[in-house]
């Protein structure tokens, strides 16, 4: 695997560092603007603005890419997102910031596309799935490892910021010095989402509650855990367990998904994601650790996307997967630009608890609805099992992998990519499926 990664090094060490600053400022910004007296509901309302620009991103930024080339762009995006991270310390304003959090929010679709469409054409196509994994990896672990910088100083210092812009300047050096070739980017096409209703209702209302949830979460978990009186050692280590625990139970829900009904799955990880929330809403309220409640939660949430994007794939055919996982990216979006506006005039009502509260609101029905399908009769699979791919929400270009992972996937089984038999192994193919194999059948 190490001849695959080492070529490529350079990208995965300019999305690192920049997930370094990024992930950081994220954290920070929450808890500054509580320090400056900015309300709940306007810290939900800046969450919000960066995710609608990284909607809007998803329109924008390959546009960009096109005109200016992969290196120019990411330097272009470079450069607006360490002005972004500055100006936030320079001009304390609700609305100035939630602009500048929009701008934030369309350079880091702008970042992720070139990374991941880089990847797509620098990695060999039996490579690639293990590639993304890699990648995801990187990522989830960049993210992680930025909560420790708060260590450093305090939120209301300038300290934090300037190592936050200095990461995503610095992210810049390995990405421009690359020899690697670059790659041209192709048009994605999208399904309607009445299209992708009839044919997965579940995976529908699992993006939407994804994002709902995990928009709330980046944007308002530092401030909920300073609410309740942790510290900013704490807060680091609460956001890192959360990540870390949805890096570490992925694999192990990912394997458990393959291997049953995916509705079960995704009511078992949205059931559990609840239970963490409530978990921690009960710790936080009684003055203990959440850090249990914490680990449960990432744990589950984190790997509702993914377990969802694999159930859609379980119901579309092989030309339909890239813009049927492009159009649920576009819901999970939409979720996560809505999901922190509405945490942040819960916990402007209510109180800090109606962060997890929300968080358990959002993911039981996801459950009930999942349940609901799966008493209904047995998952209707168009072609062929669909095989779960760990990731976090990411660019449309990542997609192309995931379909790819699955195609090659199926080529080990002894399939072409419409889910047939192969003619070679069509000979030798046992005459019964395996007893834990799951198979398409008449509705």
């Amino acid at each position: 695997m190490l001849p695959y990664i080492l070529p490529i090094g350079s990208l995965l060490s300019g999305i690192a560092l920049l997930l370094l600053g990024t992930g950081l400022v994220t954290t920070l910004l929450a808890l500054r603007g509580s320090l400056e007296g900015f309300s709940d509901q306007a810290l939900g309302l800046i969450g919000s603005a960066y995710f609608v620009g990284f909607f809007a991103g998803t329109f924008v930024a390959p546009r960009l890419i096109r005109r200016m080339g992969h290196v120019r762009a990411f330097a272009f995006f470079a450069a607006a997102a360490a002005a972004c991270v500055l100006l936030h310390v320079l001009v304390i304003d609700v609305w100035f910031w939630m602009l500048l959090r929009v701008v934030t929010g369309v350079a880091l679709v702008g970042f992720y596309t070139v990374i991941e469409s880089w990847l797509n054409t620098q990695a060999p196509t039996e490579r690639r799935g293990q590639v993304f994994a890699v990648y995801m990896i990187v990522n989830l672990l960049a993210l992680a490892s930025a909560q420790q910088f708060l260590r450093l100083d305090s939120p209301a210092a300038f300290t934090l910021f300037a190592v936050a812009a200095v990461f995503v300047v610095v992210a810049l050096m390995p990405v421009v010095a690359t020899r690697l070739a670059p790659p041209q980017l192709t048009d994605m096409p999208r399904l309607s989402l009445r299209t992708i209703w009839k044919a997965a209702p579940v995976a529908v209302v699992g993006a939407l509650a994804s994002g709902l949830t995990m928009g709330a979460f980046w944007t308002l978990a530092p401030v909920y855990a300073a609410r309740i009186g942790l510290d900013g050692a704490s807060i680091a280590l609460f956001i890192t367990v959360a990540i870390f625990a949805g890096a570490l139970l992925q694999w192990p829900i990912g394997h458990l998904s393959d291997r049953i009904d995916r509705r079960t799955a995704l009511a078992l990880v949205t059931a559990l994601a609840a239970l963490g929330a409530l978990i921690m809403a009960a710790m936080g309220a009684a003055g203990h650790t959440l850090m249990p409640g914490a680990f449960l939660f990432g744990g589950a949430a984190f790997a509702v996307y993914p377990v969802v994007i694999a159930h859609l794939m379980d119901h579309l055919h092989h030309n339909e997967i890239l813009p049927g996982n492009s159009a649920i990216l576009l819901l999970h979006g939409a979720g996560s630009a809505v999901g922190p506006a509405i945490a942040g005039v819960l916990m402007g009502q209510v109180g800090a608890v109606a962060l997890p509260l929300f968080f358990a609101a959002i993911l039981a029905p996801a459950a009930l609805l999942a349940l609901t399908q799966l008493r209904r009769g047995r998952d209707e699979i168009v072609e062929e099992a669909a095989h779960f791919v760990p990731m976090v929400r990411t660019s449309a270009a990542a997609l192309e992998m995931v379909a790819i992972e699955d195609e090659h996937a199926k080529a080990h089984a002894g399939l072409d990519v419409d889910g047939e038999a192969s003619t070679e192994d069509a000979a030798d193919a046992a005459p019964t499926p395996k007893p834990d194999a799951r198979t398409p059948h008449a509705s």
